[in-house]
This record gives C-alpha cells, structure tokens and sequence, in this order.
C-alpha cells in the first residue's frame, strides 16, 4: 500500500487498520530489537501542512527526538491540562484543522538469522493516534493511546536487509473523544517500540488459570501452541490446556505474594511464567481473595513524572511499589487506562492488588445528555467497536497477573450500551475476575456497587441496607480527594469499612500531583494547568496526589498511613495494651514490638515488648513491664507510651526495623480514662476550655495598644491581634467555602481598641475585630498579668457581637517577632495536624527550621499548623499552654503572601516571623472534590477563651 495524503484515518471511529489481534505480553526466548533512543523528529503544526513525503523523507534537516517521551515535554509545543472539557470543539469524531502531528523516523537492521520468523513491530503506548509506514508503504493505524498495537512486516522486510519506519503521530482524533482522562495532553510514541521475531511454531499468546480453595491449587495453561508446563517447585510437568490439581500450594495475596517460576516449552521456544494460584470470588455481599475479605487500602494512580510526563522508566515504577508498599497500602486503580505491562509484573512481585481500569473516559460529554446534545460515545453504536476492542486489548494483554483481581470498564462515561458489550466481552473471557463501572449506578451490568466521594452518612447507609444494588460488594472507587492540604477525616471512613462488611474500602484521589518541573528567570516551581498559556485549563486540580511530583510523600500519605496500618494499638481499659491485628491473612509473629516511654518529651525508658503471635482479626491485650506500670502508677504529668511495631526481618520492600504500626498510650490518667490525644478520635473544632487566671500582686510596665495590635513592653512581641482568616486550602476554595467566609468580611477584619487599662491587678485590653461594612464583630478581652516566676500571663476571652457568620476559618492571636530560624515545641508532631488529620500526629518533643515547618504544596495553601502543642520555644520567646492547648503555626511571610503565591518562588521570606496560636481551626475535609466538610469538624462561632504564658529565653 503507498503513502497518500489520505489521513481520513484520524477521524474514523474505527480502533484501527492492519493491527494483530491482540495478545498475552510474554516474557519468551523472541529475538527483539529495541527501538528505543533517538529518532529523527518533525513537528508540522497541522495536518494539511504535514508533507507527504514518507515514502522516502530526507531527514537530514529534521530535529532528534527520544523515544520513549512526549513532544510537548521536548521542545515542541506545549502541555494542557483539562478535567473535564475538550480542549477542542465537541463535533465526534471530527478534530481541529490545526492538528499538530508528528513524524518519526528511524532505520533498523532485520538480524539475517530472522529469516523464517514473522517480523512484527510492536507500540506499548502512542498518543493519540498513529500511522505506520515501512519503507514507503502504509502498514497500518491504530488508536487506544495506552494499549499495545502490533503490526505485522514479514512481507516488507528481508533479514539481512535495513529497512526504514516512518511513524506519523497525531495530537487529535476520534480516539481523542474517549480519552477525556483528567491529566494533561501529551503526545509522541511515550512508551517503548520493540521489532520483535515471532518463530512460528512458538507460543504467542499463553493464558494462565491458577485457582486456589480450602489449601489445594488447580492450574491449567491454555496456548495457541501446544507445549508442556513445568513448575519445578512444585514437581509439576503437564501438558497445555490440561486442568492439573495442586495440592498444598501457598497462595497469592497482597501481603504474601507467593509466585511460582513456571516454563512452557514448545517445539519453537519457551515462555517464562510467574503464577500466583489465588481465588477472587463474591459471597453474600462480600468480595474475598482465596476465602478472606479483602479491605481494599487503595490508591489511585495516574502514570507521571515532573520531568517525563508519562514515560515512566521502570525505576520510576519501582519507586511507586515500594512507597505503596512502605505506607501500607495494598491496593492500586489504574486511573484511567491500563499502565505500562511492567508495573503490574512489579504488582504481582511485591503485592497490590490491582483495579485494571480500561483506556476510557469521555467526561465531557456529561453522563446522561438530552436531545439535541450529541450522544456519549458510550451510547453511540459507532463507537461499539472501538470500545469493545479497548477492553479486549486489556484483558489479553493483562488476563496472566495474579495481582489483577478487578477488570474495570473505564471512568466518568455515564451509561450506554456499548459498556454492556464491554462487560460481556470482558464476562465471557475472564469469568474468574469480577467486573466494575462506577457510573452503572443501579449495578445493572456490573459486580461491584462502585460510588464516588460519599460521604460518611452515605457509606453508612449502604452499610445497614444489605440489600442495595443487588446486595453487591461496595467500593468506593474515588474518595478522600488529596489535593493540597488534605485529605481530611479519612480515619471516620476506615472505622465504616471496619464496621459494615459489604463497605470494603476504596481508593484516594490519587497517588500523585502531576506538577511538571518547570523554570522560570532561575526560578524552578512545579506547573499546573494555565501555566503554559492554554486558555482553556482547569488550573491545579491536576495536583490531588499523597505525593508531591518530586514522590516526595506529603503529610496527606502520612496521615493515611497511619489511618491504614495494620495494626490497632490502645489502652485495653485495664492496665495494659490492646493490639488489634488488621491484616487479612498474616498473624503478628514477623513483627518486633519496641516501647519508649516518655515525661514531658524527655525518653525516660525502652525496650522490646514480648507480644504472642496474634491471627488475622484476631486482638490480644499486653500487660506493661513492671518498670512501666510503676510509671504509670507515678502518674506524673505527660507521661507518654509510645508502642511501634517493626519489621524483625528485611522484605522485598523494606528493610529490617520498618515501621509498620505505632500507637500511643497516656500514662498519667486513671485506667479507663485516656483523654483525647495524637492518633485517637478528634473533639469537634471549636470552643477551647476554661481561661485560667493567674494571679499576681502588681502589673509591670504592660504594653500599648494601637489599631495594628498590642506589643508587649520588653518582650519581643509585636501586634498581637486576633486572627479569624487562613489562606483558604484548595478545599476552601474550589466548592466556595472560602468565598462564603469573604462575603462575611473574614479576610478583612480591621481591629479597634475599645478601651486598656488596670483592671482587677492585670493590664486589660478590650479589642473589637469586624469587617468593614458589616454589623459583626468578635470582642476580645486581654488580661496580661506578671507570675512569679517572671512570665506574663495572658487569659484571653472572646465572645461573638452582631450578626456574626455560623463558621470560620480559624479562631486564634497572630504576632510578629524579629526573623527566627529554629522552633523548638512540645505537642503534636513531627508534621501538621489539624482537627480531622490529626492520626499521625504523636505527642513529643520536636525541633524544626521554620523552613521545616513549612509544607510546599504545589499551590501556597494554610500549612504546616500543628494542633494541642503544650509548649513552644520560638526564638526568643516562650510560650506556654496553662492549661489548655493551642494550634502552633510559625512562618516567615504573612497570610495574604501565602494566599496570593501562585507558585512556591512567590513566598519570600523578610526580616519578620509570624507566629499564630489558635484557638480552633476549621478542619480540612476533601470537598475540593468530595462531601462538604462533617459539622463535627467545623468552627463555629461561639464564645471562647485561652490562656497561655510568655517567657522571655535567656
């Protein structure tokens, strides 16, 4: 077939032309040739102006280009980044004129000993639809930007001979319309292109049946070339297609992924295979790997890197593994679109389960259109057979991974009839696995109930009613939205999963924020969506991972780590410790159990603690050392057990000492009465207790008091004022929380001395804070007195005026002192914590920068607060909780800085810290695309007071 001009291809609804069927990846004996490094490139910025010259294009004046990678990250063009929208016209399957495309071009050598092999061209990934030429003729076309397509060159290639391929990649296409994922566009051949020398009595396509029940395995291995299997390990030697039983096999699951080396051996050649026998099924209303419940401790992952977009390297997909593995999580959707085949090889080695989502999305045509809107591709018997061919190509290519439990059909695409004929496919050629689609909102055509970000109440409610949606299991394929500061309340959501057997997880919003590195006049920062000049964008909603871009784990990983262990370690009420095991099919027995224990933050005690191997679901009580029970008894103030359980041994996936699990006990309360503290369930933000006064027998020198704040005499203390505003987090602003508090003036309030003076043996201060034009105001009354021990005390009482707003952001005092460097405090740490991700927060003694203290989400945000701190050493000055607690926050910009920063060069930091107590702060939810924050953790407007003491440090 010539090269013509003819590019109709590109808006065809057609999956391709010329392609090979689809087929298991194999790990065989093929000869192969990496493709692999530097093409020759040209970039035309339309179809029309693409020249038809592939037939024999002189390269000698293109640019070089390295593949795997996109063009957009190489110089040509620029990224986008849409959620929902198309960036172009909505007009299936017809694309702009102005389709920049891509030519590739490189030679290779077929190998002479090749001869007699079927010579096939094999793409891992091209986006988003391309052409394939060999010297001159068009071999075919192909779509499905993140699924393989092989083409077939026996009849163009002679061995011994240099042929030339030509690759024309094309930005837009039908294929576009069904490929509305939420992440930036990027174009180019980003995954690898191998040649590969298929010998024809060899195996090509293998599929592998490894179930386990009750101890006993069974294996059967289909080929399209009979052979014989061998499994060494097990003394097995049978012949393909032949179901063989497996007695007193160990089976595959996500915390022991037991593999077995496998041969198949046919008159061609050998296929390698790594078989873990499991069982997925679904047992009145529950989904079970090999018999057991699964809890699904899930993320999301989208395939990203700052600097390579989605050409992952496998390093990169190690690194992912093993940070999954390290945080405890046991589970991965592939959002949206099936990964690169080598992460899931790593997911069988080192254990996730895998949600195996199909290359679909078509967002932003809405789920249920009206005439005259034009219909979802879902709904439109044109695109049947693209979409049906999408989840074929997934299914063949991934059907051999124990680690794949769950097929998913695609994401955000409403509901259609070419989604049945997707289930149907994916039904009938793997009924061992069950079949998800969120979108299926009455459970029609699936076997998983699948909802998006319900809320607490709604998880609850499909926990007591058994019988909705056919009784199926319920996952919650999107929750927890990471984005930014957050996600918040994730530990109500495990105590639903831990209550209601049907509710069995989900998966957060997502594993990573697809912020590409970028530089600016020197500056490096981490882009968003608009930062590229696109005019239709939706700014940093492209960054809601537990990872920054850099995989640097944010405080949001942290904090679900902690909510996910598995592992529950309280006071048992008697004395001792409880220990809950959480793990679905390990018992406690490779774990080592450490005690420290703790007065006042100073380590005053450890050791190991002997703890029986206790079974899966199983919870044993542990009496204390005798050492520790004396301290306990002692009772002396803030005595502090901390419990963590380590790793005894090294795994694949972390080294010995490890820590898997914590928990933390206080010693100095009755038996029975643990207060509230770091890792247990959180009082709902808003009054603090009882002011406590001190009593003293003359005021000092006092302070002044002006419009801009008080100062305090000798102390370093400069306008202290009340503080009602945060800069909003991304969960502020995007569902209009924060535009709600501004239409109360709450970032803006202006101060009023009402009156200061001698009052009852301390220096008074009556303060009004209220917005301008409005008829609300909190007042606050000062109390500065000097102790004995030469601190100033101040009891601090504030009550509401007006018509004041129900919420607010936080409810605290701001001060400035000279530039610090170093904070030194007693309380919650070592990261931020805040009313409702407040689980990984321990009680201790810790020292950061103020640098440190900072959280450099990707959009400046309200960060780095950390919640009931006792004590505080900031610079020079003291600062004491008497008796009760505050929020500590320490930076060296103001609030509006942090606010108005776009990107992290924007924070810059002057001659003055800005140290915040507060009172309350309004906790962080994930209603940036979630439920709206619970009550529980909202700050209401109500009377409230705090009393602390400041020390000048000597």
């Amino acid at each position: 077939m010539s090269v013509t001009h003819d590019h109709s291809y590109v808006e065809d609804f057609a999956p391709g032309a010329g392609v090979l069927p689809p087929r298991a990846r194999l790990d065989d004996d093929s000869a192969r040739i990496s493709l692999s490094g530097d093409w020759s490139f040209r970039l035309s910025p339309s179809l029309a102006e693409a020249p038809d010259d592939l037939k024999d294009p002189d390269t000698s004046a293109w640019d070089t280009i390295t593949v795997p990678g996109h063009w957009q990250l190489s110089g040509y063009g620029a990224p986008a980044y849409t959620n929902v929208v198309y960036p172009f016209p909505l007009e299936p399957p017809h694309v702009p004129t102005a389709n920049p495309t891509g030519d590739y071009v490189r030679t290779v050598t077929v190998p002479a000993d090749w001869d007699g092999s079927r010579v096939v061209l094999r793409f891992e990934g091209v986006d988003s639809r391309f052409a394939v030429h060999v010297d001159g003729n068009l071999v075919g076309w192909s779509s499905g930007s993140r699924l393989p397509s092989e083409f077939d060159l026996t009849e163009l290639v002679a061995p011994g001979k240099e042929i030339r391929i030509a690759v024309r990649v094309h930005q837009w296409s039908a294929g576009s319309y069904v490929e509305d994922q939420d992440m930036w566009w990027l174009s180019g051949i980003f995954r690898e292109v191998n040649l590969l020398a298929l010998k024809p009595s060899a195996p090509a396509d293998v599929f592998v049946h490894a179930s386990y029940v009750d101890g006993t395995g069974t294996l059967k291995v289909d080929s399209d070339v009979p052979g014989t299997v061998v499994v060494p390990e097990l003394g097995l030697e049978f012949p393909t297609g032949f179901e063989t039983p497996v007695p007193e096999v160990e089976p595959w699951s996500a915390e022991n992924p037991r593999l077995y080396d496998a041969v198949l051996r046919s008159e061609g050649g050998e296929v390698r295979l790594r078989i873990g026998f499991r069982t997925v099924a679904i047992a009145d209303g529950v989904l079970t790997v090999n018999g057991n419940r699964v809890l699904f401790n899930g993320v999301n992952r989208h395939e990203f890197h700052p600097d390579r977009g989605r050409a992952l390297t496998e390093q990169d997909m190690l690194d992912d593994v093993l940070l999954m593995k390290r945080a405890g999580i046991n589970a991965v959707r592939t959002s949206h679109y099936p990964p690169h085949p080598h992460f899931l090889d790593l997911c069988d080695e080192y254990g996730l389960y895998v949600v195996d989502e199909c290359d679909l999305e078509t967002h932003g045509f809405g789920y249920e259109p009206e005439p005259p809107a034009l219909p979802n591709p879902v709904m439109d018997p044109r695109w049947q057979d693209d979409l049906v061919e999408r989840m074929r190509r997934m299914v063949e290519r991934d059907k051999n991974h124990p680690s794949i439990v769950i097929w998913s059909l695609g994401n955000e695409c409403g509901m259609g009839d070419n989604l049945r004929a997707m289930y149907e496919f994916a039904h009938d050629r793997d009924p061992s696995r069950p079949v998800h689609y969120e979108r299926d909102t009455q459970a029609e055509f699936v076997d998983i109930y699948s909802q998006m970000y319900t809320s607490p109440e709604g998880v609850t409610a499909i926990g007591e009613d058994v019988t909705s949606c056919r009784g199926l299991p319920f996952i919650l394929c999107e929750y927890g939205h990471a984005m930014g500061n957050g996600p918040g309340g994730l530990s109500d959501y495990r105590a639903l999963f831990e209550k209601y057997p049907r509710c069995q997880g989900g998966f957060i919003w997502e594993w990573i924020d697809h912020g590409l590195r970028t530089s600016v006049d020197g500056q490096e920062f981490y882009a968003y969506g608009g930062d590229f000049g696109e005019e239709i964008h939706d700014g940093n909603f492209v960054c809601d991972g537990l990872l920054f871009p850099d995989r640097t784990p944010s405080p949001g990983l942290v904090e679900y780590t902690k909510v996910i262990e598995p592992l529950v370690i309280t006071a048992d009420g008697k004395g001792g410790i409880s220990i809950t095991n959480r793990y679905e099919v390990l018992d406690t027995s490779h774990l080592t159990f450490r005690i420290v224990t703790e007065i006042g933050g100073e380590r005053v005690g450890s050791g190991t603690l002997p703890v029986p191997a206790i079974a899966p679901g199983e919870t044993a009580s542990v009496e204390l050392p005798p050492g520790i029970a004396e301290q306990q008894k002692a009772g002396q103030p803030d005595t502090w057990l901390t419990l963590t359980a380590e790793l005894t041994e090294g795994t694949s996936w972390a080294e010995a000492g490890h820590r898997v699990a914590w928990g933390q006990v206080r010693l100095d309360v009755p038996t029975g009465e643990q207060p509230r503290h770091a890792g247990g369930a959180a009082e709902a933000a808003g009054v603090s207790g009882e002011a406590r006064h001190a009593k003293a027998e003359a005021v000092g020198e006092g302070g002044t008091a002006t419009a801009a704040g008080i100062s305090l005499g000798e102390l370093p203390i400069r306008n202290l004022r009340l503080d009602v505003w945060r800069a909003p987090t991304d969960n502020d602003a995007i569902p209009g929380v924060a535009d709600a508090w501004k239409e109360a003036g709450l970032h803006r309030v202006q101060h009023r001395v009402v009156s200061e003076g001698v009052h009852d043996g301390a220096w008074e201060v009556v303060t009004r804070t209220a917005p301008p034009a409005l008829q609300w105001g909190l007042v606050a009354t000062w109390r500065f007195t000097h102790i004995a021990d030469g601190s100033l005390g101040l009891d601090l009482s504030i009550d509401p005026d007006g018509q004041f707003p129900a919420t607010l952001p936080r409810l605290g005092i701001t001060f400035e002192l000279p530039r610090i460097e170093q904070v030194e405090w007693f309380g919650t740490g070592p990261g931020e914590s805040y009313v409702d991700t407040r689980a990984a927060a321990a009680v201790g003694k810790y020292s950061a920068s103020v640098d440190e203290l900072q959280t450099p989400y990707v959009r400046p945000q309200e960060n780095g607060h950390h919640i009931d701190t006792r004590w505080a050493v900031v610079g020079p000055l003291r600062i004491e909780a008497v008796p009760t607690l505050f929020g500590l926050t320490v930076r060296n910009w103001t609030t509006s800085a942090l606010e108005s920063g776009k990107h992290s060069p924007d924070l810059v930091a002057g001659d003055t810290t800005y140290v915040t107590l507060d009172l309350a702060q309004a906790g962080i939810g994930s209603n940036s695309c979630g439920p709206a924050l619970p009550d529980k953790y909202k700050l209401h407007t109500a009377p409230a007071s705090l009393s602390v003491r400041f020390t000048t440090v000597r």
